[in-house]
């Protein structure tokens, strides 16, 4: 089978070894890839935003299915024209996307079908929005750009200061375009976050084994927020039945949702719950693809064979299908750029990506933003690359990848030191 995967990320690279493991006679072709997917098959000089040239090569190349990792694409509605012209591709609508395109839009969404989350008020202004913020005076709160920014759009404001200056952010330096000119203030939900992806095709929905990720910078959830510094996979936090509560509180609701709006929804959907200290669930937000890192440690673990879950997903045929799942616990842990997530340098040569699986056969390398220069891997992002164990414990998992992460290096390399840490906490694992 010919497939084409879109995005350069560690979820790519993340999605390709899996189908390529289970699958060892597909062809994979990576638009535009990293230096870890041309390993797996072939990267396109095609930018993931480049929906025409994307198209055109689909046909060239004769893809059988095309999977798309990031969001930004899919909102663009590179799922609409794949359709038009009759190709096979996994993900929502552009319509649909906006779950993730649109905080405003999403949160409509949950409030018209009854899914929890935070209260909220929206604002397309500085002034009214500020006003806003000084009248209420209740702190901490979250102030999120409407639209996408990068993982850059939300800040949890501890005081007045602090949610002036992201008001200010989004209207007045307009530092995310057009995605901050219209704010999302909602109030402060207390707990802890945990993640779940489902595979949906519009009329059945699959929930897959439960994620925490990591977003802070720094040890203890300190410093400012991330796309993801590390995670693990299951979740103690998540158990059995708060599992069947998600099912039926937000899951099923949100099915309903995708059926009676009449939205074409045939994809990934990234739930992040945050489960406060009585075990109520409200959702943060939703997402229209596979996050990253947790994809790095949910895969490892998925059993059913990933092409046929696509394809089922795509005919509408999803509820043919089993998820099954190793009993193992995979812990990801990502090495940074330094000074990642404000400003760092690029072309870093990095060694030692090939001792990593030799001297532990339970570690592999997921790369993010690497290249290759000269046969030489360098990195290319602030996220470079993610080292993955798994293993029968949570805790042997841990001392796994953080053993394997000595054996790779790149100058001044960063990462935290204290992943899965919150998991052992829960029980002992």
């Amino acid at each position: 089978m010919r497939i084409l995967i879109i995005g350069s990320g560690g979820r790519e690279h993340a999605i390709g070894l899996k189908i390529s493991q289970q699958n060892p006679e597909t062809i994979l072709f990576f638009a535009p890839g990293n230096a870890g997917t041309a390993s797996l098959g072939t990267n396109l000089e095609i930018t993931d935003t480049d929906i025409e040239s994307l198209l055109k090569t689909a046909k060239e190349k004769k893809i059988e299915l095309t999977i798309v990792g990031p969001e930004t694409p899919l909102v663009m509605g590179i799922v609409d024209s794949f359709n038009q012209e009759g190709l096979r591709i996994v993900g929502p609508s552009k319509e649909a996307a906006q779950l993730e395109g649109s905080k405003e839009w999403a949160k409509n969404l949950m409030k018209k079908y009854k899914i929890p989350t935070a209260a909220y008020e929206v604002f397309t202004n500085y002034e009214k929005s500020s006003a806003y913020i000084k009248k209420r005076n209740t702190y901490p709160i979250v102030i999120k750009a409407d639209g996408l920014a990068a993982g850059k759009g939300v800040t949890v404001a501890m005081n007045e200061t602090d949610a002036i200056e992201a008001l200010k952010t989004c209207f007045l330096d307009k530092a995310f375009s057009e995605a901050g000119l219209k704010v999302v203030i909602e109030d402060f939900l207390e707990g802890e976050e945990a993640s779940i992806f489902a595979f949906t095709d519009g009329h059945c929905i699959l929930p897959m084994t439960p994620a925490q990720d990591h977003k802070a910078i720094f040890d203890g959830d300190k410093g400012p927020n991330t796309g993801g510094m590390g995670a693990y996979s299951p979740a103690p936090l998540v158990t059995q039945a708060m599992q069947e509560k998600v099912m039926k509180t937000v899951f099923k609701p949100l099915l309903n949702a995708f059926q009676k709006e009449g939205l074409n929804y045939k994809g990934i959907v990234y739930a992040g719950l945050m489960i406060n200290k009585n075990d109520d669930v409200s959702i943060v937000e939703f997402n229209a693809r596979f996050g990253d890192p947790e994809t790095q440690v949910v895969l490892p673990r998925l059993q059913t064979n990933l092409i046929d879950i696509f394809n089922a997903l795509v005919d509408e045929q999803l509820n043919k299908i089993t998820l099954n799942w190793s009993d193992d616990y995979s812990v990801c842990i990502v090495m940074a750029a330094d000074g990642y997530p404000g400003s760092y340098k690029k072309g870093y040569e990095i060694t030692g990506i090939d001792k990593v699986s030799k001297q532990n056969p339970n570690s592999q390398v997921i790369q993010a933003g690497t290249r290759l220069d000269d046969n030489k891997i360098v990195s290319n992002g602030g996220r470079v690359l993610t080292i993955v164990s798994t293993d029968s414990t949570l805790k042997k998992a841990i001392d796994s990848a953080y053993k394997s992460i000595e054996l790779v290096h790149f100058d001044k390399a960063y990462y935290r030191k204290d992943i899965g840490a919150k998991g052992l906490i829960h029980k002992a694992l």
